[in-house]
């Protein structure tokens, strides 16, 4: 097929848009959205530094990639980059060394953070222990370390490789648990105290795209799954938010957009922030998830 804007042969077709595109008018359109996301909720402003969650697989890598493109030429934006490394034996590695790479070919700062250093075991030590599903440990430590090490170095902004799947999928999961508290927590541009504000530049690039986009720039990606994501309820989510594309070709989009729209209603998030009294990070309650999945306390 011909790419709809040039003529040349096309490289994906966008059921969602109807469109065929080249490489070229394919990576336009990926970065355009992009732009516009960051301009419209203004996730970056002057003299801002962007701390970029990096686990080395394609949403992230792309991520960096991209906002490096299109800021590298203003001196007055700074990036750097985070890694955490949760201690997965055989997945971690691979995608460590995809981080490092990137960050050395774009002269980016890259600091790397581990859950045996900051919380004295592993993530395969945790869940040998059975009492909690590995995906809820590694979300919420991953989570108190990325916002710890990026408000040590100082960053205005925390941006994550969410892309608009993710974004789809967790806006129905909370529809289907009734759960405002969290949809609240989606807003973008919130400011609460002690946590870092949170930044998805690609919240409306589709899964698939993120990947092309980083295979046509020949980024160093890594496809490998975490051993563990088989455990996750967001699994049956993902399946049918999937199984609704393909038959209506938008439903991600719509998911999205609804959210948007309902933003305004949601605002302010009424969730109070304390310090935690056994660790002083920040969290809902006087004890933060992060020590009560520990144990401590």
């Amino acid at each position: 097929m011909k790419c709809q804007r040039c003529n040349k042969s096309a490289v994906v077709f966008q059921k969602y848009s109807n469109a065929h595109l080249c490489r070229v008018h394919f990576i336009d359109d990926v970065e355009r959205k992009i732009k516009r996301d960051i301009r419209k909720l203004r996730m970056v402003e002057k003299n801002d530094r962007i701390a970029v969650a990096l686990s080395g697989g394609k949403d992230s890598v792309a991520l960096l990639y991209v906002l490096h493109k299109i800021f590298k030429n203003r001196p007055d934006i700074e990036l750097l980059a985070i890694t955490i490394d949760e201690g997965i034996k055989g997945y971690r590695e691979h995608t460590l060394s995809h981080a490092v790479k990137l960050t050395g070919e774009l002269g980016i700062p890259h600091t790397i953070k581990t859950f045996e250093e900051g919380f004295g075991t592993t993530l395969d030590e945790l869940t040998k222990r059975k009492e909690h599903a590995a995906c809820t440990l590694c979300g919420v430590l991953r989570k108190n370390l990325l916002n710890k090490a990026a408000r040590e170095l100082g960053a205005d902004k925390l941006a994550i490789g969410h892309n608009l799947d993710d974004e789809a999928q967790t806006i129905l999961m909370n529809y289907l648990r009734g759960d405002m508290d969290r949809l609240k927590r989606m807003l973008p541009g919130v400011i609460q105290p002690g946590l870092v504000m949170r930044i998805k530049p690609l919240r409306s690039i589709p899964e698939k795209e993120v990947a092309l986009y980083g295979f046509l720039n020949d980024l160093p990606v890594s496809t490998d799954e975490c051993p563990y994501a088989g455990e996750a309820l967001r699994n049956e989510i993902r399946e049918m938010v999937n199984n609704y594309e393909v038959k209506h070709p938008g439903t991600k989009y719509s998911l999205l957009g609804g959210f948007d729209v309902l933003a305004p209603a949601l605002r302010p998030p009424d969730t109070k922030i304390v310090q935690c009294r056994l660790c002083g990070e920040p969290g809902s309650e006087a004890v933060c998830k992060t020590c009560r999945l520990l144990g401590r306390g």
